[in-house]
C-alpha cells in the first residue's frame, strides 16, 4: 500500500472511530446531570464512559499525528501508536477518579453550589488560562504538535500535559455535558492541529480568563451551564 493511501486510510477510520464514539457517549450520557460537581458513579462504570470520552474527544485531534505515523512506521505502527496514546489518558482519568473520590470523602459541605461552588469551578477554569500562557504548557503544546520519532505513550503524556488546563476546566464545568465536552475537544483541536496552533492558544488563555470569572461572579447566566439540582431547587 503507498504511503498516502496508507495516511488516507489511517485518517478515514480514527474520524470514523471518532464519530462513533461520540454517539456512544451521547447515547451513555444521556439524562445524566451535566453540572459541576456530578457524581461520577462507580469506577467500572465510569471507566467504561471515560474512555469513550477520550476515544471522542481526542481522536480527531491526534489523527493527522497518527496519519504521519502510518507514513513512517509500516504494519500497525498506527494502531500501536493510538493505543499508547489513549492508554495515558485512561490514566490521566484514573487519577482525576482518585482525586474525586478523595475530595469527596472529606467535609467539602461549603463548597456546594449555593456556597462555594462557583468561586471553586471558576477559580479552576481561570487558572487553566493562567496555564495556557506559561513555558510549561508552550513547551508541551509543541511536543504534542510534534509526534515523530516518539511512542504514543511519549506523545500521549505530552498532549496530556498540554490539554491538563483545558481537562480541569471540564471537570469544573460538568465532565459530563455534551456541550463542554465539545467545546474543550474544539481548543483542543485549534492548539494541536492548525499551523498557528501555539499562537492560538494566547486566544484560548484569555477566553479562560475572562470565562472563569464569569461563573464565579454569575454563574446563572453562562449559557450552557447547567447548575446542580439542589441549586435549581433551593431557586
Amino acid at each position: 500500500m503507498s504511503t498516502v493511501a496508507s495516511q488516507t486510510r489511517t485518517l478515514v477510520v480514527l474520524v470514523a472511530a471518532g464519530l462513533v464514539a461520540w454517539a456512544v457517549t451521547a447515547q451513555r450520557m444521556d439524562g445524566m446531570d451535566a453540572g459541576p460537581g456530578t457524581d461520577l458513579g462507580g469506577l467500572g462504570w465510569y471507566l467504561g464512559v471515560w474512555v469513550t470520552m477520550m476515544a471522542a474527544m481526542m481522536l480527531p485531534s491526534a489523527a493527522p499525528a497518527a496519519a504521519r505515523i502510518a507514513q513512517l512506521a509500516r504494519g500497525y505502527g498506527a494502531l500501536r501508536f493510538m493505543a499508547g496514546y489513549l492508554a495515558v489518558w485512561t490514566v490521566f482519568g484514573l487519577v482525576a477518579y482518585a482525586l474525586f473520590r478523595l475530595v469527596t470523602s472529606l467535609d467539602v459541605g461549603w463548597l456546594a453550589w449555593g456556597e462555594g461552588g462557583p468561586y471553586l469551578a471558576g477559580g479552576v477554569i481561570a487558572a487553566a488560562g493562567v496555564y495556557e500562557l506559561t513555558p510549561l504548557k508552550e513547551r508541551f503544546l509543541h511536543r504534542c504538535r510534534a509526534p515523530a520519532g516518539r511512542s504514543g505513550v511519549a506523545y500521549g503524556f505530552d498532549c496530556v500535559g498540554s490539554s491538563v488546563g483545558l481537562m480541569a476546566a471540564l471537570f469544573a464545568l460538568g465532565v459530563m455535558s455534551l456541550l463542554w465536552m465539545a467545546v474543550v475537544a474544539a481548543a483542543i483541536f485549534v492548539e494541536k492541529v492548525p499551523p498557528r496552533g501555539v499562537r492560538l492558544s494566547r486566544l484560548v488563555a484569555i477566553a479562560l480568563l475572562v470565562f472563569g470569572i464569569w461563573v464565579a461572579a454569575s454563574p446563572g447566566s453562562v449559557p450552557g451551564l447547567t447548575e446542580p439540582e439542589q441549586m435549581r431547587m433551593e431557586m
